[in-house]
């Protein structure tokens, strides 16, 4: 299925140095009229870049290119709603592969609608690491390098405090097939999990998305969402991802920047919808 208007200008967003999928790719030249590698994402609305009308929802994929240097494109095809299963359906992944060049990056994470008890649920242990297979074969067909990440976790507590995880088996069956296949990942999961555990409830509202009725016009009664991020939570997982991606050394040390500097929320902007 062909990129939208809106997902390209969505993608545009994530300055200042994120790309649209797409032919455009072919022309993103650097110095000496080399081709700059790209690192593509493939998920859901967790790393989906949003237009102004979602703002100030983030999907870390629109922070991502604050911790790559200019070495470096970002092109965020992720989806809301999305499943490994339906994105493979709608033939997005098929669109990646006609932009995969060798040596780019293919970051892969779903699970949050995978788990969901509709046309887009995968079972962990069966469906669900057979269409990440794809993924990982589409990226390798193609000379990339496919990176799986297990889903960034929701913001849940328990009575005592105690930050709760959400995804089941799904984590786990990402951690199995990637040592299966032998691809690099990113276990973003369990990061994040310790790092709501750090903030705890209190100190993890001001990184999702908790408005009051009448701060964000397109959320005019305002909402308790503990699944998407504002800006400063988009910003702490795309921090995350990065600092995994040079450990696994997917990453070179000259691919990444930032990564113990602050980057102000302010740096997230949102296009306009079509």
């Amino acid at each position: 299925m062909p990129m939208t208007r809106r997902h390209l200008a969505a993608s545009l967003a994530a300055l200042p140095l994120a790309a649209a999928p797409g032919p455009a790719l072919a022309a993103d030249r650097g110095r000496g009229g080399t081709r700059r590698r790209v690192v593509h994402i493939a998920g859901d609305s967790t790393a989906a870049p949003k237009t102004a009308g979602a703002a100030p929802e983030t999907g870390w994929g629109m922070a991502l290119p604050f911790f790559l240097t200019p070495r470096l494109t970002v092109a965020n095809h992720a989806v809301n709603g999305r499943s490994s299963r339906s994105f493979v359906e709608e033939g997005r992944l098929d669109a990646i592969a006609g932009v995969l060049r060798a040596d780019d990056v293919l970051l892969v994470q779903f699970g949050h609608n995978d788990a969901k008890d509709d046309e887009r649920h995968t079972d962990p242990w069966t469906s669900y690491p057979d269409y990440l297979r794809r993924y990982v074969r589409t990226a390798r067909e193609h000379g990339a390098r496919p990176v799986l990440l297990t889903s960034v976790e929701r913001r849940r507590f328990d009575a005592h405090g105690t930050a709760v995880p959400t995804h089941g088996e799904y984590p786990a069956a990402v951690r199995a097939l990637a040592a299966e296949e032998e691809v690099p990942l990113v276990d973003v999961q369990a990061a994040s999990l310790a790092r709501w555990q750090e903030l705890g409830p209190e100190g993890t509202e001001e990184l999702f998305l908790w408005l009051e009725p009448g701060e964000a016009p397109g959320h005019p009664d305002g909402v308790r969402d503990n699944t998407h991020f504002r800006p400063a939570g988009a910003i702490e997982v795309a921090r995350t991802v990065a600092r995994g991606l040079r450990e696994l050394d997917a990453l070179a040390p000259f691919d990444v920047r930032r990564l113990e500097d602050p980057v102000p929320p302010e740096w997230i902007t949102w296009p306009a919808a079509d």
